[in-house]
């Protein structure tokens, strides 16, 4: 296979040290061109450095001293302040109109649950009212037990309306059952 240039033996050479190896010869010599920097000779000079002036770093405390950074412009356009002043005044507004729908369907809730709870008790009064009455009749009419008289009384107590409602139970046969014993009553037959 070397007679077509392929030559897969590897080599025990590491690629991050020969990496490393190009790294440091091509940076050797950048040492040579920066003087060194020494605190004694920057006092002595009083803030200069080879007779030139560098400012001092108690007075600037930014990376960049001897350059100074421009202030950037913070304002803001005419129309968009003004945008803004019209914008404020308007979420204001809502806010107000706000509060004022919060404070009338509280008033008119209030009233309402009012009215509610005075329903509530004029209906509650008049079925104690009805209630008091039907008992008063049926304790009378309990009085008065006659025979014979039984199965009309519970064709009283009975609803024989043919009312269909789908979620109640068919009563017609025990409503014609009923209805029969009413017409004719069983004869009681005594036992010896």
């Amino acid at each position: 296979m070397n007679a077509f240039g392929d030559n897969f033996e590897q080599s025990e050479v590491d690629p991050a040290a020969e990496f490393l190896a190009r790294e440091q010869n091509a940076l050797a010599g950048l040492e040579d061109e920066i003087p060194p920097v020494s605190g004694a000779a920057t006092s002595a000079t009083n803030g200069s450095v080879n007779g030139d002036p560098v400012p001092k770093a108690e007075d600037d405390n930014d990376d960049f001293a001897g350059f100074t950074v421009p202030k950037q412009v913070t304002e803001e356009p005419e129309k968009i302040r003004k945008w803004r002043e019209d914008q404020k005044a308007r979420l204001e507004e809502k806010d107000r109109e706000e509060e004022r729908k919060k404070d009338e369907l509280r008033e008119q809730a209030r009233k309402e649950l009012e009215d509610w709870y005075k329903h509530h008790e004029e209906t509650i009064s008049k079925t104690k009212a009805a209630n008091r009455n039907a008992e008063k009749q049926f304790v009378a009419e309990t009085d008065e037990i006659e025979p014979g008289t039984e199965w009309e009384r519970i064709a009283k107590l009975c609803d024989f309306n043919p009312k269909t409602n789908k979620s109640s139970k068919d009563i017609s046969r025990m409503r014609s059952i009923i209805l029969q014993l009413k017409q004719n009553p069983l004869q009681a037959t005594k036992k010896v």
